[in-house]
């Protein structure tokens, strides 16, 4: 036998028939992928849906609680100090600085001599002046000598004019008695009554001009009189002119702003000074053109100084307003601070209503980086969200909250550069 057979099996030999594939396992790869591709879609759209988020450090901002308090509404400035009143000093006449007696910055007493001029012409002047006064009293005493002479002849031609009538008086009344007995004529009686009638005549019209002259020497005299206090006058203007060479002091103060030198030209009229008065101090401060329509003469206002407060009210409003900016004055009502100096700085805050309750909330810086339109605010799971507000008024300390926050909130007011525009932070 050319071939060794085993015998025959008709159970191994006999083909098994084996399940269909699913039609999928063909796609299989592809539906993985697909399913992976999807699962990615779905992820990346519910993390853009998603809010944003942010986690930071709780030391990196700022949390402050939403309260409800009176809220006051001021303005707080840098002051300086300067004197309640400056007063400059201005040569009357003018000339050459010949010696300054007091240097800039003495304290000075009302009539204290500052410094003293010279002016050679002004002298000259002075003398001519006084030998013209001189002249014109002299004059004028020579019109009062010859008027009171004048009234002595008068009074004397009066005098012995009433000699002449008494005498032609008791001749007419003998005249009568011898015309009566016979012994004078008729004649003679006529002339002796006419001599005394032109007598009579003559002393009526010189007691008439002795009225007269009375009279206009009265008035001339008042006239003298007149032009004498108005010489006077003048001549004492002129002598004030040598001592308005001499410059005083109009008040007590500080002496400022005396540029001069020796042998210095001055005018008449220039400026040469300033006299601060240190009585009193007042404070002058700049303000934003923002609240140029609510400041005003009368608001109160106060400064802090080592736990003390000072009370101040504003007593003057600048009307011009330069580099956005305006300046008033502030006066003390009450006691200085023990150390205040010219030119020192203050801390003022003028308060621009009363208090009136509000729900506020701190100063921060998220109000330059949202606009005030709103911040983020903790909610009862921890995370900060951001919450449309709105701020109304505002102070140096605090914003009033018209709309969107309620008091006990949680808001971050401050660390806002890190925090971008995410909507959502986690403190840690």
């Amino acid at each position: 036998k050319p071939y060794n057979l085993k015998p025959h099996n008709p159970t191994t030999s006999m083909d098994i028939s084996k399940p269909p594939r699913p039609w999928y396992s063909k796609y299989r790869w592809h539906i993985i992928g697909s399913s992976a591709l999807l699962a990615i879609i779905v992820y990346t759209i519910i993390i853009a849906l998603a809010p944003r988020r942010q986690s930071v450090n709780s030391d990196s901002v700022k949390v402050a609680t939403v309260s409800e308090a009176p809220f006051m509404e001021f303005v707080e400035a840098e002051g300086l100090v300067h004197p309640i009143t400056t007063i400059q000093l201005n040569a009357i006449e003018s000339g050459f600085v010949d010696r300054i007696v007091r240097e800039e910055g003495t304290m000075l007493r009302q009539g204290d001599t500052i410094l003293i001029l010279k002016n050679p012409e002004l002298m000259r002047t002075i003398e001519q002046e006084r030998e013209q006064w001189q002249k014109t009293m002299r004059n004028l005493r020579e019109q009062e000598i010859q008027m009171e002479q004048k009234s002595i002849d008068l009074k004397l031609q009066a005098l012995e004019q009433r000699y002449q009538m008494g005498n032609l008086e008791r001749k007419l009344k003998q005249t009568r008695e011898e015309f009566s007995m016979g012994v004078k004529s008729r004649a003679e009686l006529d002339i002796a009554e006419a001599d005394f009638q032109h007598e009579h005549q003559k002393l009526l019209l010189q007691m008439q001009n002795l009225h007269h002259d009375s009279v206009t020497t009265l008035l001339r005299r008042e006239m003298i009189v007149a032009d004498r206090n108005t010489a006077e006058l003048k001549w004492q203007t002129v002598q004030q002119r040598t001592n308005d060479l001499f410059v005083v002091a109009p008040t007590s103060g500080q002496l400022g702003n005396l540029n001069l030198t020796l042998g210095q030209q001055v005018s008449g009229g220039s400026k040469i000074g300033e006299i601060k008065v240190m009585s009193e101090y007042k404070i002058r401060t700049s303000l934003s053109e923002y609240y140029v329509e609510r400041i005003h003469a009368g608001l109160p206002a106060n400064i802090i100084q080592k736990q003390d407060t000072f009370t101040l009210q504003i007593s003057r409003v600048m009307p011009e307003v330069r580099d956005r900016k305006f300046d008033t004055d502030l006066t003390f009502t009450s006691t200085t601070p023990d150390n205040i100096r010219l030119g020192k700085s203050y801390r003022v805050r003028i308060e621009l209503g009363q208090p009136e309750q509000a729900v506020i909330i701190p100063r921060g810086d998220f109000y330059q980086k949202t606009g005030g339109r709103w911040i983020y605010c903790i909610d009862n799971d921890g995370i900060a969200r951001r919450r449309e507000i709105k701020i109304g008024r505002q102070n140096p300390e605090q914003y009033e909250v018209i709309d969107g926050l309620q008091p006990e909130d949680k808001v971050i007011i401050s660390g806002y550069e890190q925090l971008g525009d995410f909507e959502e932070i986690v403190i840690k």
